[in-house]
């Protein structure tokens, strides 16, 4: 397997390889990091491997219902800690008494917090009524190697079992 260059060498920097070979692909990030770290113990240049996850997928985990109120709650929690973050800092600059500073920041945070949150939520207009978290993952991890260290990689990972997948599988 090989793996395409990104066309802006700026992303790239630091990262390419010169001809690099496959080692090993696993279908988990940790056996490849198993990998790269049984060739560390022993001394290879790792310096002259990479990791490259491919076949991306987006997942996304749904948390839960968006309601009205919800929507509310957490727009409110979110300007309460604004409104704190922002009672601080005007509290090094200022004068006065500093509980009253912050309690009043994070009673202006929340109002603007729901306010937002709101106005968020009707510009949906019911089209994503759930919260949720999403996260880019790789199917399978390829472990590359320059070519001028392949071999030595190879001998190496003989040692440890498992590292190499069976071809036959």
């Amino acid at each position: 397997m090989g793996v395409m260059a990104p066309t802006n060498p700026r992303i790239t920097r630091g990262l390419d390889l010169e001809f690099p070979q496959s080692l090993a692909v696993y279908p988990t990030y940790p056996e490849a990091q198993r990998t790269v770290d049984h060739l560390a113990d022993r001394g290879f240049p790792v310096q002259n491997c990479m990791i490259v996850g491919t076949d991306l997928k987006q997942v996304e985990r749904i948390t839960g219902r968006l309601t009205t109120g919800r929507v509310a709650t957490l727009g409110a929690v979110s300007g309460i800690w604004l409104g704190l973050f922002v009672g601080l800092i005007l509290a090094m600059f200022g004068e006065g008494s500093v509980l009253a500073l912050l309690i009043s920041t994070a009673l202006i945070g929340a109002l603007f917090g729901v306010i937002w949150a709101l106005l968020g939520y009707a510009t949906t207009r019911g089209q994503r009524d759930f919260s949720s978290v999403s996260a880019v993952v790789a199917t399978k991890y390829e472990v590359l190697v320059e070519h001028k260290h392949r071999a030595r990689a190879l001998e190496l990972l003989a040692e440890l079992p498992g590292a190499l997948p069976n071809p036959f599988a």
